[in-house]
């Protein structure tokens, strides 16, 4: 099984080739500090700064196209401000109430 900084570093590849998220959004890799007797930073966040022309609906759509690649399929958080959105079963429903969220939370950033 790949480790969580694999996953991080595939999703983030996935993000990069995708036509309408490399457009409009730069993604980096953050990790934490290492606790005593570790020997560096353990990533676990995948960071992305949007831009004009950015697309909720296009980003959810490479999210649920990258998970579907993987073996163990995981639970993908996504969290902007103070929202928490999850992807488990990347269901229409689901991918539609995240997007739907996630346009949310742009109106709200940008004062609508």
């Amino acid at each position: 099984m790949e480790s969580r900084a694999g996953e991080l570093r595939s999703l983030q590849g996935w993000l990069r080739l995708d036509p309408a998220v490399r457009g409009t959004a730069v993604t980096d890799l953050r990790g934490s500090t290492p606790r005593p007797g570790e020997m560096g930073a353990t990533l676990d966040v995948l960071q992305l700064v949007t831009g004009n022309g950015w697309s909720a609906a296009s980003f959810v759509l490479a999210l649920v196209a990258w998970r579907q690649t993987r073996p163990q399929r995981p639970r993908i958080e996504i969290h902007r401000g103070d929202r928490i959105i999850v992807l488990t079963d990347c269901s229409p429903e689901e991918v539609e109430r995240a997007t739907r969220a996630l346009d949310a939370a742009s109106d709200e950033g940008q004062g609508a």
